[in-house]
């Protein structure tokens, strides 16, 4: 039957989810698929993908009940098929189906977790922290290794607070979904080779740099040696810089050779730069600074001191 259908004997084929398998039959050109509300995201993805192989235009008609009458899975199903026609679109369908039907829990016994209120990138952010609280914690021993001094890092990511602007103008990139993607594309990076990658695609594609987007790129080497120092927030208004250190006073951090170089550069550096308890935290600060090429050079010293051996 389905070698007839492809030569072309019969103009409609009847069949079950079975033709989801990855048949290819490039002369077929439209699908009609009933009751869609019953099929799992993936699966429709999959029936959808059966058309349009090939140079002729396809069409791809769900048919289902009024939205009103539906539960409120199968709605979002369907509008996420919706949404995401485009050529390549399959790992936002994965991604709207993840938070459709939750992640679980994967520290614990649950089958499915809270991933869809709170969103995929700040749950693994959640896990990860997670992690490794457990392996500096409960399992430590297991992990002596990891944790030595010299390669231990205490901050895995540092927020920042500014009155500068810092971002992508919508003059330069119009498509707001295209921004969010390059947002999240910068703050994946991990190090000068990758920055300076990424900046090279931007002028490529973009042109040449706003003073916005100059300033948010510096604003991820700023963020590097902050993490680098132990600070978790920075905060820089008004022409003021101030760090926060590792929230936990039970840090090992605390302990640290690198934490008894900082004091002792605070120390010898009390005119420009201060170091005092602001509500239960433990904060660095400078004054003059109203740049982020300035903050920048202002971390680096106390960087720099930190890694004199």
């Amino acid at each position: 039957v389905m070698m007839d259908f492809m030569h072309g004997d019969y103009d409609v084929l009847v069949a079950t989810t079975i033709i989801e398998s990855g048949l290819d039959i490039p002369n077929a050109n439209t699908i009609f698929i009933n009751q869609a509300q019953n099929f799992g995201l993936s699966d429709l993805h999959q029936m959808r993908g059966r058309v349009g192989r090939s140079n002729k235009k396809a069409f791809c008609y769900l048919l289902a009940p009024p939205l009103s009458s539906l539960n409120d899975e199968s709605r979002k199903r369907l509008r996420a098929i919706e949404e995401f026609s485009d050529l390549g679109s399959g790992f936002n369908i994965s991604m709207r189906d993840l938070d459709i039907r939750g992640a679980g829990d994967l520290l614990g016994a649950e089958q499915s977790g809270f991933i869809s209120d709170i969103g995929y990138d700040t749950y693994q952010k959640i896990l990860d922290e997670t992690i490794q609280e457990l392996k500096e914690g409960e399992f430590k021993e297991l992990y002596a290794d990891e944790f030595k001094e010299e390669h231990k890092t205490f901050v895995k990511d540092c927020s920042i607070e500014t009155d500068i602007e810092i971002l992508i103008p919508t003059f330069y990139v119009n498509a707001v979904d295209e921004r969010l993607k390059l947002y999240k594309r910068l703050n994946d990076l991990k190090n000068e080779e990758e920055l300076l990658i990424y900046v090279n695609n931007l002028i490529d594609r973009f042109g040449d740099l706003p003073e916005a987007t100059q300033e948010l790129i510096n604003t991820m080497r700023l963020k590097w040696i902050a993490q680098d120092i132990g600070l978790e927030k920075l905060y820089l208004k008004n022409g003021s810089l101030r760090g926060y250190f590792v929230t936990n006073p039970q840090s090992e951090y605390y302990q640290s050779d690198k934490f008894g170089k900082i004091l002792i550069y605070v120390q010898q550096n009390m005119k420009t730069c201060k170091m005092k308890e602001v509500k239960g935290k433990l904060t660095i600060s400078y004054q003059n600074v109203r740049s982020i090429n300035q903050a920048k050079a202002t971390l680096l010293k106390l960087s720099d001191v930190i890694h004199i051996s």
